[in-house]
């Protein structure tokens, strides 16, 4: 398995024969270098967004139609965006299952906000969520854009992810403490990667005051594969 970060909150996830990127915002990102977009989105197959907002999910349609990959999301999202930009979409809801060749994706909830922007208002899109993404033994639990909540003890006992990949910016997200106690409080993750964070001045520029116990914390480094 390997995990790569396109910056912010993209990820690159290769698995069991399944390439997806997850809110791969990778025009206009100052994290990312937009010279390696084709790199970056070779051989999609999916392509999965957590809310509407646009450094999550602006790039979904043109990498649809760019690689063929279907789209991801929540049904009341991810049907306007099939319907207004004609690409193939898999709508589903919290709690569901959808199974990407041999990659299970299980919707989680989220605490956060889900809008897009049209004729510059903001419109919302269904609600924000996260993801539990199962393949080859190991469960990453993408948690998208979120404060902590008590439905994470939950999500652990239901799903026992191994793989966290945390938001940790602050200001529109948990910041690093409150993240730290988020992983302590309820998860047993043997890898932690965070995101959210650096792309902006107003986030949070690096992982300090992530203390985690037990478990391994990878700031990663935009496309340099994480090997799980």
């Amino acid at each position: 398995m390997k995990i790569t970060w396109l910056g912010h909150s993209g990820f690159r996830i290769e698995a069991a024969g399944q390439v997806l990127l997850v809110d791969p915002w990778l025009r206009g990102n100052p994290s990312f270098d937009e010279a390696r977009f084709d790199e970056a989105v070779a051989g999609a197959t999916h392509v999965l967004v957590s809310h509407a907002h646009g450094d999550h999910a602006s790039g979904a349609a043109e990498i649809a139609r760019a690689t063929g990959a279907k789209v991801v999301g929540i049904y009341d999202w991810a049907t306007w965006l099939g319907e207004t930009e004609k690409v193939e979409v898999i709508g589903f809801n919290k709690g569901g299952t959808v199974k990407l060749g041999d990659v299970a994706v299980t919707m989680v909830n989220a605490a956060h906000s889900s809008s897009a922007s049209i004729e510059g208002r903001p419109v919302y899109m269904g609600h924000e969520s996260g993801y539990m993404i199962a393949a080859e033994g190991h469960v990453i639990y993408f948690m998208g854009d979120t404060d902590v909540m008590a439905d994470m003890g939950v999500f652990a006992e239901l799903h026992d992810p191994d793989i966290g990949i945390v938001p940790i910016g602050g200001h529109f997200t948990m910041d690093p403490p409150r993240a730290a106690f988020a992983c302590r409080k309820f998860f047993k993750f043997r890898t932690i990667i965070p995101c959210h964070y650096k792309t902006f001045p107003l986030l949070a520029q690096s992982a300090e005051g992530m203390e985690v116990p037990g478990a391994r914390i990878v700031e990663p480094e935009v496309m340099k594969a994480i090997v799980i």
